[in-house]
Parts: structure tokens; C-alpha cells; sequence
């Protein structure tokens, strides 16, 4: 599952730094509308699978979670092959639509694996996932760039993304076990979906951690459309203004690259809730002063730290949430986180577009450092101190 993540993340990520390029490619014009349309695709992705998230989580319970990794990755490799086949902005808007929708990789995985791996090694395993998805994200960019220097052609690139997402999906399919089954419901009639979903969300300890994952995901991705301008007024015209803001996510990865799967096996050793706590506030405290630093290698050792902590917090949240449910309730359960997160996802980026726009470069980083350290106190009061006291496989 870690080799299948690395390539589906690899896939997936092989086509996204060429999306404006792609709407230019379409006809799309002036400058103003192509940094309009690539803002509203990049969240209709990720609105889509919030909403549906849920649903492909339930039918994981029901039908295996396996199944359900295959279902997402044959869609997103038809989807990823209809955005190349785009003949207008609508039609791309429309493939984008359906991806998200139909998509749900990322739950149906961390389901699947957490229905095999044991409880106590559940951070660890999920750290691991974490590390497998951003040594993807690392890679795919470098190869979609010589893919389009290659064919000249940026839909060539989408095609490539379809191959690489079908293969994780023929992967799947022929080197994953799942002994998947059912649990019984006794002799009456078994509850609905909607009665199961309402059940888990009645824990005392799910509410909480779903906002936490969402407030993260939102101050992680407001910072994504400000960094390379923020960069480009630090360096002005410098020859090497694209390789600093390529440099300021690349360090920021290679971080979480490195933190993630120790991270998790130090959580499954000492408690998911104090890694997330010092998760949370070393994050903070690696946000805060990059609005104020005027170094540019300063600027990038404060994001290599935040990479370190944030890392850290959505496989671990991820670990503790699927610690507090049955196995058979799991892939309901990461259904929701991750319509928890793709929601933090959509409104990230726009939530750092509105703060940059109304407030300058450097609110963005005090806001959202500051947000940090105040989920420090949402996870203290909101989430009861005690670890799950079951030990579900």
C-alpha cells in the first residue's frame, strides 16, 4: 500500500503545476480570468470529495475497502484522461467536478490499512502512508515537467497521470490481500447508513478531532498562493526567484518526508494526543516569524520546520480517530476525516488569497500561526484527555 500510494500520489500530482498553463492552452485570456478559473478548479477538486467522501466511506464498510480503492483509482485515471481530452474550460471544469466526486482514494486506503495493520502500530503505518503520499507529490511535478518539455503538449501530461493512476489501480488489484468480512447484525434487520453515521458522530472525541483536521488543512494550504509572492517581494528581481519558491515548498516536503513515519511510531508509543499537541505547537512556532524574516535562507529554514511538525498531525489524528472505532465502522469513519480535510482543502487557499489581499503578505503567516496554537487549546478542552480504551485491530 505504501509502493501504491507513492504511484497514485505520484500520478495524481504529475498534472497539477500545469493547470494554468492548461487553461491558457484553452483559450483562456487575460492573465486575470486564468488565475481565476485555476483558483475555482483547484477547489471544485476538493469540494466534490468533501461531499462525497462520506458515501464512498459507507460503501467501504459494506462491499471492502479494497474494492473501493480500485473504484477510486479507475475513475480518477478515466477523469485525469477526460481533462485531457478537454476541448473548453467547462468541459475541464466538468472532469475536475467528477474527480473529486468519484474520487475517494485517500480514505478507502487509510481504511484498507487500518483493518489489516495492528492497533498499536496504526501511527506508524499511517505516518509511513503520509511519507509514501509527499514522496510522490515531490516527484510527480519533475517528471509532468518532462512529459510537457518532451510532447510540447500539455494534455499529453494528463494522459500520463491516466497511465500512472491505472497502474496504481492493476497494482491493487493483483498484490493487495484484504480478507474482508462483514460483521454480523444478529437476526434483525441491519441498521441503516444513516443511523450508523449519526452513531459515530455521537462520539465525544470525533467532533473535535474533525475540526482539528479541517483547521489544519486550512491554515496548511492559505499559505500556498502567498509563499511564491511573498518570496518574489523578499528577493525582487532575482535571477533565481522561481528556484527560492520551488525551494520554499520543496524544503517544507522534504521535512514532512522525513518526521512523518517517526512521528507516528513515536504516537503509537506515547500517545496520539501529546504528538498532536506538540505537533500543533512547533508548527506554530515555525509559522509565526516568517513574517517577519528578510533572509531568504532564514525563510527557508522556517518552513523545513514547519514540514518537521505538520507533518506529524494528519497521520496521527488519523491513527487516534480510527483507534476510537471497530474495524468494520473505519471506512465510515475516514470517510468523514477526509471530507474534513478536503473541505480545510477548499477553503485554505482562499482563506490566504483574502487574508493577503485585504491585510498584506505577512497576516497571512501570523493569522494562521497564530490559528495553530490556538487548536493547541481547541485539542486540550475539546477532546477528552483519555486514549481510546479499547484495543481495536
Amino acid at each position: 500500500m505504501v509502493a501504491i500510494q507513492t504511484i497514485s500520489a505520484c500520478a495524481f500530482s504529475i498534472s497539477l503545476p500545469f493547470l494554468p498553463l492548461f487553461i491558457q492552452q484553452l483559450g483562456v485570456h487575460p492573465l486575470s480570468r486564468v488565475e481565476q478559473w485555476a483558483g475555482i478548479l483547484g477547489s471544485i477538486n476538493f469540494i466534490g470529495a468533501a461531499v462525497c467522501a462520506p458515501i464512498w466511506g459507507t460503501l467501504a464498510d459494506r462491499f471492502g475497502r479494497k474494492s473501493m480503492v480500485v473504484r477510486s483509482s479507475v475513475f480518477g485515471a478515466i477523469t485525469s484522461a477526460l481533462m485531457g481530452l478537454s476541448g473548453n474550460i467547462w468541459q475541464l471544469s466538468g472532469a475536475r467536478a467528477l474527480m473529486g466526486m468519484f474520487g475517494g482514494f485517500s480514505s478507502a486506503a487509510t481504511a484498507l490499512l487500518a483493518g489489516v495493520v495492528p492497533g498499536s502500530s496504526l501511527g506508524f503505518a499511517l505516518g509511513w502512508m503520509a511519507t509514501a503520499q509527499q514522496t510522490g507529490i515531490m516527484i510527480g511535478p519533475v517528471i509532468g515537467g518532462f512529459i510537457a518539455d518532451r510532447a510540447h503538449d500539455y494534455r499529453a501530461v494528463y494522459f500520463w497521470s491516466a497511465a500512472g493512476i491505472a497502474l496504481a489501480a492493476l497494482i491493487t488489484v493483483f498484490f493487495v490481500r484484504e480478507n474482508f468480512e462483514r460483521k454480523p447484525h444478529g437476526t434483525g434487520k441491519p441498521p441503516s447508513s444513516r443511523r450508523q453515521l449519526l452513531e459515530i458522530l455521537r462520539h465525544p472525541e470525533l467532533a473535535p478531532l474533525l475540526i482539528m483536521l479541517m483547521l489544519t488543512q486550512v491554515t496548511a494550504l492559505a499559505l500556498a498562493p502567498v509563499v511564491p509572492l511573498f518570496i518574489q517581494d523578499m528577493v525582487g528581481a532575482s535571477p533565481y526567484l522561481a528556484t527560492f519558491a520551488g525551494a520554499a515548498f520543496a524544503v517544507m516536503g522534504i521535512g514532512d518526508l522525513v518526521a512523518s513515519p517517526w512521528l507516528g511510531k513515536r504516537s503509537d508509543e506515547i500517545g496520539y494526543r501529546r504528538i498532536v499537541l506538540i505537533c500543533l505547537i512547533g508548527a506554530g512556532a515555525f509559522t509565526i516569524p516568517q513574517a517577519f524574516v528578510h533572509n531568504i535562507w532564514a525563510f527557508l529554514a522556517l518552513r523545513f520546520g514547519v514540514g518537521l511538525f505538520i507533518g506529524g498531525i494528519i497521520p496521527t489524528a488519523n491513527a487516534w480517530i480510527g483507534r476510537l472505532f471497530p474495524v468494520e465502522k473505519r471506512g465510515m469513519v475516514y470517510g468523514l476525516s477526509y471530507s474534513a480535510s478536503f473541505g480545510g482543502m477548499a477553503v485554505g487557499p482562499l482563506f490566504g488569497g483574502f487574508l493577503a489581499a485585504t491585510l498584506g503578505f505577512s497576516s497571512v503567516f501570523l493569522i494562521t500561526g497564530s490559528l495553530m496554537l490556538a487548536s493547541v487549546f481547541w485539542v486540550i478542552f475539546g477532546v477528552r484527555p483519555a486514549e481510546p480504551t479499547r484495543d481495536w485491530r
